[in-house]
């Protein structure tokens, strides 16, 4: 779709570190890349969203919503898959898999105001790039179809496509959606997660799911049943679980049902952010491929 009245499409020629991703934090990827940034709230898991907070309020480098921008980055950025894709065997050599790729960490793919031959542009670097494993995560699942190349037929080989699902609203209406397009992975990202969500007991089922609390400022509550009840539908219905973190230490186990401070709470689990263990145990899991 070309740019419209009501929104401005620009390229940016800043190689911002946060956008081009090098390497990335996020603990069930390798790196990130973003073809552009820009994007709008849908639902409320984006009410404290940390791409908007980051690049509109504290960068002041695009404007967030219906009327704002999405800027196309810098020739530079668009260069980083090329070479992670050359250096993707000894990478895989090092680390026991393929390169993981979140795109895009600071915009989404399905977005309808991104101009339609910048989507035509990442999926060419998508299959140029057949060595990288691509995590394409949106919450549009409505668009994916109507926007892939026509050339998708049953999904590129390199390319999982998820969406987000906070609560159980959500993943009910988003996968129902998703199930439908092919693609060798399929996966939900519950993050943040603001309310319970259980997988169904038949049909078609994510091959992975990402759980989360919400981090930052203004973080809303994670209850630690959520986290166990999910896992154990996932271990029961043989999807992969990966719990990345609680998001505040007010929601760690530790702090909610044992009486630890936050402090003491750090000490025993200090993976991600507000720690990552659940019952002990890091819980971080991915499909069958590598």
């Amino acid at each position: 779709m070309p740019p419209g009245p009501l929104f401005r499409a620009e390229r940016c020629s800043e190689p911002w570190s946060l956008v081009m991703g090098e390497n990335t934090k996020i603990e069930w990827c390798d790196h990130t890349f973003n073809p552009w940034i820009g994007c709008q709230k849908v639902s409320p898991g984006c009410d404290n969203c940390y791409a908007e907070a980051m690049m509109d309020h504290r960068y002041k480098k695009v404007q967030w919503g219906a009327h704002g921008e999405r800027k196309r980055t810098s020739e530079q950025n668009w260069k980083k898959p090329i070479q992670w894709n050359v250096q993707a065997r000894t990478f895989k050599k090092e680390n026991g898999h393929r390169p993981r790729v979140f795109c895009a960490s600071l915009a989404d793919v399905f977005d309808n105001q991104v101009d339609s031959s910048w989507r035509k542009d990442l999926f060419a670097v998508i299959q140029r790039c057949d060595a990288l494993d691509w995590l394409v995560l949106t919450k549009r699942p409505e668009n994916i179809e109507k926007m892939l190349p026509s050339d998708w037929h049953y999904g590129y080989s390199n390319v999982w496509l998820g969406t987000t699902a906070e609560d159980q609203t959500r993943f009910d209406s988003r996968w129902k959606r998703l199930k439908k397009v092919p693609a060798v992975i399929r996966f939900i990202s519950y993050e943040p997660a603001l309310g319970p969500v259980r997988l169904p007991t038949n049909g078609l089922l994510p091959d992975w799911l990402i759980s989360g609390g919400e981090s930052g400022a203004g973080a809303r509550t994670l209850r630690p049943h959520w986290v166990r009840d999910v896992i154990a539908d996932c271990r029961r219905l043989d999807v992969a679980p990966f719990h990345k973190q609680w998001g505040s230490y007010d929601n760690n186990p530790l702090v909610v049902e044992k009486g630890m401070t936050a402090r003491e709470a750090r000490v025993v689990d200090a993976e991600g952010k507000g720690g990552g263990l659940v019952d002990g145990k890091l819980v971080r899991e991915f499909p069958g491929r590598n």
